[in-house]
């Protein structure tokens, strides 16, 4: 059976920090329900589209749930979606500062309806505080939690991070949170209220960076691919933007088996490298030495050949790379499944693998998709009744391709 089978989630997010977490617990049995703005529904589905069909943005992140198009601005819709909440165990919204308040869906709303609710909120700056108001993305978060002040060369600027862990980060961290909530609501029946800062949530991801802050009190600098040569990034044959391999020999035995595996075992006995403080002092003639035995290979071959010795290290993927990774699909961890309107699709699977669970992946909803099957299931409503609140402009429903 699915882990989280029979947890129902009635999910108000969009974007990416939202819809990331009731991704992760749909991947793992839980059945969400995704609740849109009629014609535009999550802005996400309009990221890079140029008015096509959804987004590949939004379907990489909207796996496994069911999509109901309701005008929350409409008296009807909102009265529609309280008579809903009684039928879920958690509720979870990602919008801007204010926005569910004006539509007056807050917790005490909620809970007053169904009193063990799990009220789910994330937020840039958090509810309280001097910057609770103000807005907030990715990138903003992860710059107000440091990531820019640590990425980037020694003598360089602060750089913007690759990953959006910012978003995504945030969003596996709530849904730890509301699993854990969801087993105490069943040890002792309460609900509760959830609140994650993007802000607080990235800095979990710069615990090692504080760690030579010296408990705050100076900041940590910049390093770039790295001041050691033997845990560094070196080119390789090819003249692809990533033809290269990540070497990271940390203890002494690993120097000692790159300095093999490079043909060069002389070297870790050599004064100039024998310690870690050595080799930084003498890291331009050390990276020389690495740099001539990588450009020699294509970065599989190198990686292969570091590896096989005992050393650390990855060839550079890129993200096309990632879908023809031979590893990876060994794995079964690249996914083929069907998108009504941009039929069969590759998606990355989703990492944890239960011996106990498995819930195979679907692809994203279209905007309103399952309007009248969800109403029908949860508030018993009768055709009719569906296709007059169609016709009054309540809810849309996307029919099949």
């Amino acid at each position: 059976m699915p882990a989280l089978d029979g947890l129902r989630i009635l999910d108000m997010t969009q974007y990416e920090a939202g819809t990331s977490c009731t991704q992760a617990l749909a991947w793992m049995g839980a059945d969400v329900v995704k609740v849109e703005a009629p014609g535009t529904g999550d802005p996400g589905r309009g990221v890079w589209t140029e008015g096509k069909a959804d987004a590949e943005y939004f379907t990489v992140w909207n796996n496994n749930k069911r999509s109901i198009a309701m005008d929350l601005r409409n008296p009807a819709g909102r009265e529609l979606l309280l008579q809903m909440v009684p039928n879920y165990d958690v509720f979870i919204e990602n919008y801007g500062p204010g926005v569910i308040e004006r539509l007056d869906l807050g917790y005490d709303v909620m809970r007053a309806i169904k009193p063990n609710i799990i009220y789910a909120r994330i937020k840039g700056f958090g509810m309280d505080g001097p910057w609770a108001d103000y807005k907030c993305y990715d990138m903003v978060g992860q710059a107000a939690a440091g990531a820019f002040s640590i990425t980037g060369e020694p003598d360089g600027p602060p750089m913007r991070p690759g990953p959006t862990t910012g978003d995504a980060g945030t969003g596996v961290q709530m849904a730890l949170a509301i699993s854990a909530a969801y087993i105490q609501k069943l040890r002792t029946g309460k609900g509760q209220l959830i609140e994650l800062s993007m802000q607080e949530a990235m800095t979990y991801y710069l615990r090692t960076a504080t760690a030579s802050t010296h408990w705050g009190e100076r900041p940590t600098e910049r390093t770039g691919n790295g001041d050691n040569p033997a845990m560094s990034l070196y080119p390789c044959q090819g003249d692809g933007p990533n033809d290269y391999v990540f070497v990271m020999a940390v203890t002494p035995k690993m120097w000692g088996d790159l300095a093999g595996a490079i043909g060069r075992a002389e070297l870790a006995e050599d004064p100039r490298f024998a310690r870690q403080a050595d080799r930084v002092a003498n890291a331009p003639a050390l990276r020389e030495e690495i740099t001539a035995w990588t450009s020699a290979r294509d970065k599989y071959q190198a990686m292969r050949e570091l590896a096989e010795a005992g050393v650390p290290a990855s060839a550079v993927l890129d993200t096309k790379d990632l879908y023809e990774n031979p590893h990876l699909q060994a794995r079964g961890f690249i996914h083929t499944v069907e998108h009504e309107a941009h039929g069969p699709i590759r998606l990355l699977g989703w990492p944890a693998r239960m011996s106990e669970s498995s819930v195979p992946i679907k692809a994203a909803p279209r905007l309103g998709r399952h309007s009248a099957e969800v109403l029908s299931e949860d508030l018993q409503l009768s055709q009719q009744a569906i296709e007059q609140l169609l016709a009054d402009g309540v809810i849309t429903q996307a029919e099949p391709v």
